[in-house]
């Protein structure tokens, strides 16, 4: 039953109508002669507070509102990969070719072509028992993605018919499906609520890293498939490109990008250069696994708050079909900002620096919806969602809310520091500030599958790291000459760590990916160095002699050697350090 109401308050986003009993918190709504979309978010007798998706300008007292009868939902079928859409999944290259350059108020568009014509491949047959989550048949959606038709979660039953191969649109019948109670047709097309998680068999243990090809994430703060990660820092230090990157390399198989608030300039850039980026796995347009959602921070406010759930569910769908879906937020500090004005806008006690008091709550229940997963089906897939978060604290300052929260509730840290963007220092994690929670649950994937002691190595450069930050305060007081050699030669080799291991080039064709393996031999060789060297000091060795050596320029250009090439290499430069050491 459709529930008209009239509006009896307007504040910016959000409005008062009464008349609306009979519907339901986050019910979806039409506002106004345009018909703007809006979200009931509280509820008390006939009067309802909505938030409005859309500039709420012009409205006045008494217009209409009206009830759609449903929640807040995304269209999920062939047709969202390569698709561009705003923060309530509205296609932006379809609005721009039906309103111009500027989003007219109330323009609606399908989310999905309902349209265009899929080739769907059956791989269900008649007489099939079949129970939610099962594969109906195939589309090749992109060059990249073969998109899986699974049986919605709550249908369950023998399959009456199916279409033999052939064109169909998202909205054509292509199963029946003969249940307890009746038969239930199917279609590509499904409909999800944003704001409920997509249900799973039951969620693992996030034991295996998501490799990103980048040292200083991979080796020293891994991040497990399923897992969380937050990217905090000031403004310029390298957010946007850092995920970027991770977008690029990470070896999931599908990316969803979600530009949450940030400004216009940023996310233009992303627009533009992801469409133009080619997939390193496939040699095709990186576009044709990825789905970009755009909210910029000039879009309407109230979107913002609904983006990363938008994004979020596309992700769950992906991951239902067997894929590992990395989803990258940019920036949730904007997300929560959209979260204060709503609050100031509903007069609620607001929480620390302005914060609503349920901050955390809502952080948490974006995040906790990332993880590995046994999907559901007659025969389940281990998926995942990964979640990396941006989060763009005011000055740099992580004491704040947004920051403090996450860091509750994110396993990986990695800090990004403004001092080393400024020296060019890519990426600029701050390996001091910076941590992960999941190294103890990857080291066994690392012992299998590159060999071994990973861990040791690790731990024993992080160490030499920390021994540096303490040893500059001394050189800064009395110079580097005052110290002890066993403490010039530690010096060196930390110098080493960072600029040939923990320093990369995302634009070298060689250096802008490095395998498990070659960063594993590399950090490996560093720490042979630091061996030998302190070797050779305890035969009486000069510090000076064994930094002069030149088998640290060899050690230096490791990193832009070739993965083909590199294994022969690394072995050549290791029995260089041990000769050279050995003959000082």
């Amino acid at each position: 039953m459709i529930t008209e109401g009239n509006i009896i308050k307007i504040a910016g986003p959000v409005i008062i109508a009464d008349g609306m009993r009979g519907t339901q918190m986050h019910e979806m709504v039409k506002v106004g002669s345009d018909k703007l979309i809006g979200e009931i978010i509280e509820l008390e007798g006939d009067t309802a507070t909505i938030q409005v998706y859309e500039e709420t300008a012009g409205l006045k007292p008494g217009e209409k509102i009206e009830s759609t009868g449903g929640p807040l939902s995304v269209e999920l079928g062939p047709g969202i990969m390569g698709s561009i859409f705003d923060g309530i999944q509205r296609p932006l290259e379809v609005i721009k070719e039906k309103t111009g350059d500027f989003i007219e108020r109330g323009v609606d568009v399908p989310s999905i072509d309902k349209e265009k014509k899929w080739t769907f491949k059956p791989v269900a047959k008649v007489g099939d028992k079949v129970q939610g989550g099962d594969v109906l048949g195939e589309v090749q959606e992109t060059s990249a993605v073969l998109q899986k038709i699974l049986l919605p979660p709550t249908i369950e039953g023998t399959v009456k018919s199916i279409v033999s191969s052939g064109e169909f649109t998202v909205e054509e019948d292509i199963a029946e499906i003969e249940t307890a109670d009746d038969v239930k047709k199917v279609q590509m097309l499904q409909k999800w609520p944003v704001r409920k998680g997509r249900p799973y068999k039951d969620k693992l243990d996030p034991d295996v890293p998501l490799v990103t090809g980048q040292r200083t994430q991979d080796t020293f703060f891994p991040v497990a498939k399923g897992g969380t990660a937050a990217i905090p820092g000031p403004f310029g230090s390298g957010k946007t490109v850092t995920q970027q990157q991770l977008a690029k390399w990470s070896d999931a198989d599908i990316i969803v990008y979600v530009g949450c608030g940030e400004r216009g300039n940023e996310m233009t850039e992303v627009l533009l250069e992801f469409p133009e980026l080619e997939d390193p796995k496939t040699g095709n347009p990186l576009m044709d696994r990825t789905v970009l959602i755009a909210n910029t921070s000039n879009m309407p406010v109230a979107a913002r708050e609904a983006c990363v759930y938008t994004g979020i569910t596309i992700a769950e769908y992906f991951r239902d079909q067997g894929y590992d879906v990395a989803l990258m937020a940019d920036s949730t500090s904007r997300w929560a900002e959209a979260m204060r004005e709503i609050s100031g806008r509903l007069e609620e006690m607001p929480g620390e620096e302005g914060y609503p008091a349920y901050l955390a709550s809502r952080l948490a229940q974006f995040y906790e919806r990332a993880g590995r997963v046994n999907t559901l089906g007659s025969e389940s897939k281990v998926s995942s969602v990964s979640v990396v978060g941006a989060v763009s604290p005011p000055g740099g300052d992580l004491s704040e809310p947004v920051t403090q929260n996450t860091l509750r509730i994110c396993k990986v840290f990695w800090a990004l520091d403004a001092s080393l963007a400024d020296k060019r220092h890519f990426p600029s994690i701050d390996w001091l500030q910076s941590y992960s929670l999941y190294v103890d649950s990857v080291q066994e994937w690392w012992k299998e599958t590159v060999g071994g002691d990973w861990r040791s190595a690790r731990d024993e450069a992080m160490v030499l790291l920390q021994k540096e930050s303490e040893l500059q305060e001394i050189v800064q007081l009395v110079g580097p000459d005052a110290l002890p050699d066993s403490e010039q030669v530690t010096l060196e080799t930390t110098r080493m760590l960072r600029e040939d291991f923990l320093q990369q080039n995302a634009y070298h064709e060689v250096d802008t990916y490095c395998s498990p393996s070659k960063q594993f031999q590399l950090l490996s060789t560093i720490i042979l160095f630091q061996k030998e060297a302190n070797k050779a000091l305890e035969r009486g060795a000069n510090s000076k002699d064994i930094i002069g050596l030149s088998v640290k320029e060899d050690i230096g250009r490791l990193k832009f050697i070739a993965e083909d090439d590199f294994p022969t290499k690394v072995k050549s430069v290791q029995e260089e350090i041990i000769k050279q050491c050995g003959e000082v």
